[in-house]
């Protein structure tokens, strides 16, 4: 179940992680491993805290599932140059967001980030049950 309600703490995780994925964007995009994978891994985790900023998610697992169903469905959607056929000209804010070239590699980025996640809301709950 979801309920609206906000959450300054996963806020101000969101400011933070996206603070981080512009940083591997601009600054630190020489440096392939970060701007390859690091991005792409960390991105789930930033769609994540924004969810969860806003809204109180009683089951964690299916968030994290959701997210990685619709990140391969972006990264699918890249495939076909959804970009492009949005009308998003190349450069602009949108057409990188959306993204332009599909990878398998970003595919198992985005698996290794949502597995990431299950494995810290795991921990998180054990913690919380075990106090």
């Amino acid at each position: 179940m979801m309920k609206l309600k906000f959450s300054l703490k996963y806020f101000l995780l969101t400011i933070t992680i996206f603070l981080v994925e512009v940083l591997i964007a601009t600054k630190l995009k020489h440096i392939f491993f970060v701007r390859a994978y690091l991005g792409d891994v960390i991105v789930v985790i930033l769609i994540y805290t924004f969810i969860k900023s806003f809204f109180k998610i009683e089951n964690n697992e299916k968030l994290i599932l959701g997210i990685l169903i619709f990140s391969f469905l972006v990264e699918f959607a890249q495939y076909f140059n959804i970009a492009e056929k949005l009308g998003f000209r190349e450069g602009s804010l949108m057409y990188i967001v959306i993204g332009n070239s599909f990878s398998w590699i970003d595919i198992l980025c985005y698996a290794v980030g949502c597995l990431l996640l299950f494995l810290f809301v795991k921990l998180q709950k054990n913690n919380i049950q075990n106090n």
